[in-house]
């Protein structure tokens, strides 16, 4: 199946520029394993020492958070799109306190 792995502005050095990547899987973990196959160090960026998404790290498919979902054997479908989104920290700004 052909799915769509949209790649964040931090990463895309790693993908050329590329700002969306198609690749064949069945899985999110599969999909994730063939963008590390196409594109040297970007896997390290996403997934920790055990293969997990880092904490700082979401993943999506569709609207949903693999998290919420089977996790990284969550599978895909013909067209769906996975994104990979950095959590933003944030806090109250200065002049909210």
């Amino acid at each position: 199946m052909h799915v769509v792995i949209r790649i964040p502005t931090p990463l895309r050095g790693y993908t050329g520029g590329a700002d969306e990547v198609a690749v064949e899987a069945d899985t999110v973990a599969e999909a994730l394993t063939r963008l590390a196959e196409r594109y040297e160090g970007i896997a390290e960026r996403i997934l920790d020492a055990d293969g997990q998404p880092r904490p700082f790290v979401n993943i999506f498919v569709g609207k949903a958070d693999v998290r919420t979902l089977q996790g990284l054997s969550t599978p895909v479908s013909e067209g769906d799109v996975i994104a990979i989104v950095p959590a933003v920290a944030g806090g109250r700004h200065e002049s909210e306190r």
